[in-house]
C-alpha cells in the first residue's frame, strides 16, 4: 500500500521508517543536526507546498534515508498510514 503525504507525492509504507512533528522535534538538537545533514546530502524533498508541519523518514534504494516535509499534522499521515486505502 502506499500513503499520500501531500502534493502529489506518494510513498510506499514498506519504506517509512518515522512520521514525525516538525514542531515538536525540531526544538531538539540532534533532530536540527539530522534535517541539516540530510539537506546537505541533498536527501530532503519538499512535499509541502506551503509551511512544513511533519516530516517523514524513508528507507530509500539509493540512499540510507530520504526525508519527505509534509503539510499535513503527524496525526492525518498516521491516520492514512494505518488505513488501507490511498486519502488524497
Amino acid at each position: 500500500m502506499y500513503l499520500h503525504i501531500g502534493q502529489n507525492e506518494i510513498v510506499p509504507k514498506q519504506r517509512i521508517i518515522g512520521i514525525f512533528d516538525l514542531d515538536k522535534c525540531s526544538y531538539e538538537k540532534r533532530t536540527r543536526e539530522y534535517l541539516s545533514r540530510a539537506e546537505e546530502e541533498g536527501v530532503v524533498l519538499d512535499a509541502s507546498g506551503a509551511l512544513p508541519r511533519s516530516f517523514v523518514v524513508c528507507d530509500h534504494p539509493y540512499h540510507p534515508q530520504i526525508v519527505y516535509l509534509s503539510q499535513l499534522s503527524p496525526a492525518t499521515l498516521q491516520k492514512r498510514a494505518e488505513s488501507d486505502t490511498v486519502e488524497l
